[in-house]
């Protein structure tokens, strides 16, 4: 047997494999909150575009919990191959590292930008047994009772959670904020009464708005909403807007991102796109 005629072709046969197309095999998605919030609804889309455009089936996973850190953490230890994606935005790349003092990952060092992917408004929702018709009335019911209404969000540091604290301290009010491990167990209460108000991202929330459950709305937000349109801005109550956050995906650092640059090159732009991370 010709040795040298073996090792050639055990080298060819390597480095055929190591430049092989990627995807080969499925990709995993991991989404980082609940299943049914505006989130998961999102990158459901975003994945669904994305396995039309790459040709490959998207697994997507929901690890809710501990405002995103869980989620972030399964990306964080998941083998840097390209093969695990994930869904970054204001809270798990930038909130946390200031209100989480000892947050598990570095965002610098243990996660890679992908692109950016989508931009999410915010809408404020009440009740619709609360005795309020706008901000302006919302405002002074929440001051002749300080400390009595309730605001739910979808967990901790998220911008719900922030979106009412700033609405409270810009309108010199006080609610109690109730934290939830996401938006749908959350609006569920909102609209049964066991909380008052909420700050909810507009896909999540809007269409409860729109069926009748929770009528009392105002968009956070710069653009007219699709879901909810006629919706009066915030600003309508006395109160300068409040822009909402930036979504993304991500990856584990060190995975090719050139060759995922690469690939959303080759896709049509006006498709789904890339998304964000870092």
């Amino acid at each position: 047997m010709n040795v040298r005629r073996v090792v050639v072709a055990m080298f060819l046969a390597y480095a055929i494999a190591a430049h092989a197309a990627y995807p080969e095999k499925p990709i995993r998605f991991v989404v980082p909150s609940a299943a049914g919030g505006s989130v998961d609804v999102l990158m459901r889309i975003l994945t669904q575009q994305l396995s039309m455009q790459m040709g490959v089936g998207f697994v997507v996973e929901n690890k809710p919990g501990a405002s995103f850190v869980l989620g972030t953490m399964d990306i964080v230890r998941a083998a840097p191959d390209g093969y695990t994606l994930g869904y970054g935005n204001i809270v798990s790349l930038a909130v946390n590292q200031t209100l989480l003092p000892k947050l598990p990952y570095d965002v610098e060092k243990d996660l890679t930008l992908v692109s950016n992917c989508v931009q999410v408004f915010n809408m404020l929702a009440v009740n619709n047994d609360l005795p309020v018709r706008n901000v302006a009335e919302l405002i002074a019911y929440a001051k002749k009772n300080p400390g009595k209404l309730t605001n739910g969000s979808s967990g901790n540091g998220t911008t719900g959670h922030l979106g009412g604290e700033l609405f409270k301290a810009m309108a010199g009010v006080e609610m109690v904020h109730v934290p939830y491990k996401g938006s749908p167990q959350a609006i569920n209460d909102l609209i049964s009464g066991n909380i008052h108000v909420m700050f909810d991202n507009v896909p999540s929330i809007g269409p409860h708005v729109k069926g009748g459950a929770s009528t009392r709305a105002r968009r956070l937000g710069a653009e007219a909403s699709r879901v909810v349109p006629g919706r009066p801005d915030h600003r309508g109550g006395g109160r300068p807007r409040l822009r909402d956050e930036f979504v993304g995906r991500r990856d584990r650092a060190g995975e090719a991102a050139a060759r995922d640059r690469d690939a959303s090159q080759q896709r049509d732009p006006r498709g789904a796109g890339g998304a964000g991370g870092r």
